[in-house]
C-alpha cells in the first residue's frame, strides 16, 4: 500500500470540501483525517469502509493499487 497514494487520492476526492466537513461526518478527529490526508496513517478497515461509502467508490479505488495481477501458473 503506499500511502502517498492513499494521501492523494483522499485529497481529491474532498475537492473543495473542509477538513472539518469531512471528518464531522465520518464521526473520526480532524486529526486523524489529516494524518491521511498527509500520507502518515492509514486508517482501520471500518474506518476506510465509512470514506469509500461517503465518496461513493470502491475501497479498492481509495487504498489499494490498481495494478494486474500476474497469474500464478
Amino acid at each position: 500500500m503506499n500511502k502517498a497514494l492513499i494521501a492523494k487520492r483522499l485529497i481529491d476526492l474532498r475537492g473543495n470540501l473542509t477538513r472539518d466537513e469531512v471528518a464531522k461526518d465520518l464521526r473520526i478527529s480532524i486529526s486523524a483525517l489529516q494524518m491521511y490526508e498527509n500520507g502518515q496513517r492509514v486508517p482501520k478497515d471500518e474506518i476506510k469502509i465509512r470514506i469509500s461509502n461517503y465518496y461513493e467508490v470502491s475501497v479498492q479505488t481509495i487504498f489499494f493499487e490498481n495494478q494486474e495481477h500476474e497469474m500464478c501458473s
